[in-house]
């Protein structure tokens, strides 16, 4: 597998160990054909973007064993799918996000501009 990046161009950094994250279970938000709905942003957990995903149908809370998904909590690091991110940013309850680790695919979803309003690690200018 080549080098993933993120959406600064450097290399794709971990996201989360605990909870494990990632499409795969690796720690990173890593894409390819295996992953079609592009889990690639690196997203730190907040009540109003957990509560908004309930609202649309997709529950962040519960524990999934089949799925291996720990159920998540604010604060928790979370590899999400970039379109969902975006929905919440345009209702405007997005979290914030890591660049760092968010794959360089979520580009091709959602402006850099978005990502940057929320960023952690925002460059200097």
């Amino acid at each position: 597998m080549t080098e993933q990046r993120n959406v600064l161009g450097g290399p794709l950094e971990l996201c989360s160990t605990d909870p494990l994250t990632g499409y795969l279970r690796d720690g990173c938000c890593t894409t390819g054909s295996e992953n079609p709905l592009r889990h690639t942003i690196c997203a730190i957990m907040t009540e109003a973007f957990i509560d908004f995903q309930a609202s649309v149908g997709n529950d962040l809370t519960t524990i999934r064993p089949d799925l291996r998904f720990p159920g998540l909590v604010p604060g928790d690091r979370w590899c999400v799918i970039a379109a969902k991110w975006f929905e919440a940013y345009q209702a405007g309850v997005a979290c914030p996000v890591v660049l760092a680790a968010t794959n360089e695919a979520t580009l091709e979803i959602v402006p850099l501009a978005a990502l940057l309003e929320h960023a952690v690690d925002r460059p200097a200018a």
